[in-house]
């Protein structure tokens, strides 16, 4: 094997997430060190995989059949590796081996053997090839046409699963109870799919999912068994998942590993797998319910829980190597043999279903979490409650969270929501029985008593009064075990008003006092280079003395705080550059100390930096690790806005906080300092005002016109951000979805309409600016921009508007004096700019302009956080003969009911970014990797009002002239005919006749273009329906009239056979 192809997962979404960067990150390492040329097909910029030194060649574009097919044209590898890129992978190794491809070019597959993984992806094979060893797996069917399905759900009997095959993530699955549920299901299912599972319903047994590992020798063993907290029926990436198994008894996991090492040998996986099962604990009854015979998200939660690296390790498996050769043979730091852990771990799923309009808040077996977090300690109690501060959604752990409250009870426990376990906590406090819970949740008894535990203990903290001085050593460090923290010892003792930062210091005071502090103990790293000086560790209160010594006269560890757990608005790209600035730390000879507890990452690796805390990124936390390590400075600035949140706490605390001054970000984070700033500098920005009254808000519309923008800050319900265009819009959101007073303050903006939207990513060192990128939004003002779609270098802006950006951007730099990255975003209409908010940090989109440029912003940053003086970059150097476009990649079709209309308020779950030679091209990669097809024959075209009708106008004007079938809506069919363009009406779906949902349904467009109108009842529902339609019957959906004629332009001029296939070495 002399070259390497290795197929990436493309855009992170929900189901398919960084998990896959760290595994294909580990895996192109290990090939690394074999010497092994490597090629890397991943249109995801901002991954640390597709960054310099990781593979030999990089190429940004989609992995689709044909463009890997055009790869392996260009570079003729030996072999492929498929297991690294989730199901995208998966899939698309699967066809080119089907269809010959990997044969005619003599590509072999590394690893499990094709044939294994379509035993493990295809429910038939699968059952017959299990039944062989006389292993259970549940009654099922596979069928492919909707008469099939219902004969088969009436043989089994209702309640029944249906589930889509070749599917990741659960798409299209559901328990279903009825004739009518279970052919919707169907039907959704059959879109995303040719076949479809139908099969018995296991609701309530356990879940359990082992990780096994296997070599050519057939050396076979479990690493890290793991359990589900929720019971089956909710999808296990939607599940709380806690390890090692604690609610079974030694023979029963001894049991359930026998039959899985049977299952993986019987199969032939070469590498790492996962099996998951259902397990009745009362009989011992089990199901086998699938494998995956890939890396998957269970296996970076498994290595980062044991410290055993399965993607590296698997990796070198599928070079031919036998475990006894990976690590150090016969040692505990060998490959050979299962990781031993004297510890637990929980990891807890990250929702952000607010951020949509209309969703589902159910869960089940679909998934529809964004990001995940685990927790390391040494009782359920204190990870559990360590992790619930860590998912970031406001609370404070399992009690003490004041503005938690459902009123039926009851239903939130059978029927459960993303908010369930703090339905626990209130049913546990309101007097139900641990045995009654448990009962109506089908949650195991062994987790509900631990929880009990916590909610007995904040009674007594509750009842005993005083103050936080009168509390004993003893009390203080059973709270502390029980994993609560400072804040809320404090609310519960003395239930303080206001922010509670004095309050909490005076809890950490006492307890220092007490010398009630934590302790860090180490984790076993197996088959890493040199064992014995990595520091994986986590803190704790469960143990006696630290695992590793402290050297206080060093002074030369840099903290680098990291990300925290994905969320909508902060995923992957701080991630790259976290690990970026560890690197760069490490480079200029410093010891890098990350702090993070993200268990899909690479910054959550343990050879990425020299001490790695997994632990909490809290203000409590981060100060426990800094007295500890006496640092020589903390950067807050690459981990978005977590790490950001805290730059003043430890400014008053005398922490040295790298960078600029803490007091320059707050007043750029505060709108009042900032726009006060911005009034002295003599810089334009829109008219705002913070209003407590509606008369305040009447008042100020007449002064400024419709549309406005308004920002309550108490939000109840939906998205935070509304834009509105008129007094009746504006009254709706107002009573139904914030409310405005006194306490509650309204900030109202103007909102311009047809305006660009402007980025100004830039490096400064003591207010002077090193390094700049000037980067435009496709799409006017109005999309989030996280959700736009990103242009670099700008191709439509004046010299003017581009020169007074720059002398702006200089004026702020200067004046905040900022040293290291930030990021300042513009409007800009015919002539004028105006700054819309400056954050003094990293943004989304620093990975994409460094890897366009070929410039690493972070880099330049941290150097200069730590003192160095990098040279300014001349102005010339962003002359760059090619361009790159970042695309947003949306996950609607995981979110039941949610309207897929983009807004004020971001929707999209990740992005790629391509390059190309000109727009058109990279516009086209872009687009085609975030899962666009270009359309073969119909085009729906539904036009919104007069502006989005003349915008489509010459989209609609060349579909014709390549002859595409236009179907339009009545009013947009008659706009179109009067202007010289063929088109066929079809009705709106409220309508007697040939339906726009008709011609989506049975497939006969492939191309969805609805421009919301945004005004009638009438029209949004029946523009809820066509888009909603759309995503249910898996048709490309487009929602933006400026971004539409783009990509009709794109396709239009360029066939997709022409588009260049180049790597990133040679633009």
């Amino acid at each position: 094997m002399k070259k390497v192809l290795l197929l990436g997962s493309g855009a992170l979404k929900i189901g398919q997430a960084g998990e896959f960067d760290y595994s294909g990150s580990q895996a192109l390492k290990a090939l690394r060190e074999e010497g092994i040329e490597s090629v890397l097909i991943n249109p995801n910029i901002a991954t640390i995989q597709t960054s310099e030194g990781v593979a030999d060649r990089v190429y940004f574009l989609p992995i689709t059949p044909h463009f890997v097919e055009e790869v392996i044209k260009k570079e003729r590898p030996d072999g492929i590796l498929l297991a690294f890129g989730g199901q995208t992978a998966l899939n698309c190794g699967t066809q080119l081996y089907l269809d010959g491809t990997l044969d005619k070019y003599g590509v072999k597959v590394l690893g499990t053997s094709v044939e294994a993984i379509m035993i493990t992806e295809d429910r038939d094979l699968f059952v017959k090839k299990l039944n062989e060893i006389e292993v259970k797996t549940p009654v099922s069917q596979a069928v492919e046409n909707l008469e099939d399905a219902l004969a088969v759900a009436h043989r089994i009997g209702y309640p029944v699963m249906v589930r889509s095959g070749y599917a990741l993530g659960g798409l299209g699955s559901g328990i279903c109870n009825n004739d009518e549920e279970f052919l919707t299901h169907c039907e959704s299912a059959l879109a995303y799919s040719r076949q479809i599972l139908v099969e018995e319903s296991l609701k309530g047994w356990k879940e359990i999912e082992f990780e096994v590992i296997r070599d050519a020798s057939d050396l076979c063993f479990t690493v890290v068994p793991m359990e589900n907290f929720d019971p089956l029926g909710i999808h296990t990436g939607e599940s709380i998942v806690v390890a090692p198994i604690v609610s079974l008894t030694p023979e029963q996991i001894k049991l359930l590993e026998d039959i899985a090492t049977r299952v993986v040998r019987h199969i032939g996986i070469v590498g790492e797998c996962n099996i998951q099962y259902a397990f009745n604990a009362e009989t011992n009854d089990y199901r086998i319910i699938e494998i995956n015979a890939r890396l998957s998200r269970s296996s970076a939660l498994a290595s980062k829980a044991s410290g055993y690296p399965l993607a590296f390790v698997a990796a070198k498996l599928a070079l031919g190597y036998t475990l006894d050769q990976i690590g150090e043979p016969g040692t505990p730091y060998s490959a050979a043999r299962a990781p031993q852990v004297d510890y637990m771990i929980v990891k807890i799923p990250r929702w952000d279903l607010s951020k949509f309009v209309g969703v589902d808040r159910e869960i089940g077996s679909s998934m529809k979490s964004v990001g995940e977090i685990m927790s390391i300690g040494k009782s359920f109690e204190e990870i559990i409650q360590k992790g619930l501060r860590m998912i970031g959604q406001g609370m404070h752990g399992f009690v003490g969270n004041s503005d938690f409250h459902v009123d039926d009870i009851e239903k939130a426990l059978t029927h459960p929501t993303d908010t369930r376990i703090f339905a626990i906590a209130q049913a546990l406090q309101e007097g139900y029985t641990p045995e009654r819970v448990a009962e109506l949740t089908k949650i195991d008894i062994w987790f509900i008593s631990r929880l009990d535990n916590i909610v007995r203990f904040a009674d007594k903290l509750r009842k005993r009064g005083g103050t936080v001085e009168d509390l004993d050593r003893e009390t203080l460090l059973e709270a502390k075990r029980l994993g609560f923290s400072d804040f809320q010892i404090s609310r519960l003792v003395e239930n303080p008003e206001g922010n509670m930062e004095a309050d909490v210091l005076r809890v950490r005071a006492r307890r220092k006092e007490l010398d009630v502090t934590p302790r860090v103990r180490r984790i076993t790293t197996v088959a890493s280079e040199y064992p014995e000086l990595t520091n994986y560790l986590y803190v704790t209160y469960g143990a006696t003395e630290n695992a590793i010594p402290y050297d206080f006269n060093a002074r030369n560890n840099i903290i680098v705080l990291g990300s925290g757990a994905y969320r909508i608005g902060s995923s992957v790209e701080f991630d790259w550059c976290s690990v970026n600035a560890a690197t760069t730390c490490r480079t200029l000879g410093y010891k890098a100390v990350m702090i993070n507890y993200n268990p899909e990452t690479v910054s959550t690796d343990y050879d990425m930096c020299d001490r790695l805390y997994f632990d909490e990124l809290s203000f409590e936390r981060v100060m426990d690790i800094i007295d500890l390590e006496v640092p020589r400075g903390v950067i807050v600035s690459v981990g978005g806005q977590i790490p950001n949140n805290l730059a003043m706490k430890l400014y008053r605390r005398h922490v040295p906080v790298l960078g600029t001054s803490p007091v320059s970000i707050d007043r750029a984070e505060n709108r009042h300092k900032f726009s006060a700033m911005l009034d002295q500098l003599g810089i334009d920005q829109p008219r705002w005002k913070e209003l407590t009254t509606e008369d305040e808000i009447h008042a100020f519309v007449e002064e400024v016109g419709f549309p406005v923008l308004i920002r309550p800050s108490y939000v109840l319900s939906g998205a935070a951000m509304n834009v509105c265009y008129d007094y009746e819009q504006m009254h709706g959101f107002l009573s139904q979805a914030a409310k405005v007073s006194k306490e509650y303050p309204v900030v109202v903006s103007e909102f311009l309409q047809n305006a660009k939207e402007i980025e100004f990513d830039a490096v400064a060192r003591n207010g002077r600016i090193v390094e700049y990128a000037i980067s435009e939004h496709v799409e006017y003002a109005g999309v989030h921009s996280g959700d736009a779609t990103l242009v670099f270098p700008a191709q439509k802006i004046y010299m003017a508007t581009a020169r007074r950006i720059k002398r702006i951007s200089a004026r702020i730099a200067e004046a905040l004096n900022i040293s290291g990255p930030f990021n300042i975003q513009y409007l800009a209409k015919d002539n004028y700019v105006k700054v819309i908010e400056c954050n003094l940090r990293a943004s989304r989109s620093f990975p994409f302009v460094s890897k366009v440029l070929k410039k690493n912003f972070i880099e330049t940053a941290t150097r200069i956080m730590l003192g160095e003086n990098p040279e300014v970059a001349d102005s010339s150097t962003f002359d760059i003969d090619y361009i790159g476009v970042k695309a947003s990649q949306f996950s609607f079709a995981r979110l039941h009911k949610a309207d897929p209309v983009l807004g004020v308020d971001m929707a999209s779950t990740g992005e790629v970014g391509c390059l190309g030679r000109d727009f058109d091209e990279a516009l086209l990669n872009a687009m085609i990797s975030v899962g666009h097809h270009v359309p073969a024959k119909g085009v729906l075209v539904s036009s919104g009002d007069a502006r989005a009708k003349v915008d489509m106008l010459e989209a609609c004007r060349l579909l014709a002239s390549r002859d595409y079938t236009i179907y339009a809506t009545p009013g947009t069919a008659a706009f179109l005919a009067s202007n010289g363009v063929k088109a066929t009406q079809v009705c709106w779906p409220d309508e007697e006749g040939q339906s726009v949902l008709d011609v989506i349904g049975d497939h006969t467009v492939d191309l969805v273009i609805n421009i919301p109108k945004n005004h009638t009842k009438r029209e949004l529902t029946n523009g809820y329906r066509i888009r909603r339609h759309a995503i249910d019957h898996n048709t490309p959906l487009l929602t933006n009239a400026r971004l539409a004629l783009a990509y009709v332009k794109a396709f239009v001029s360029r066939p997709v056979e022409e588009i260049a296939i180049t790597p990133w070495q040679e633009y």
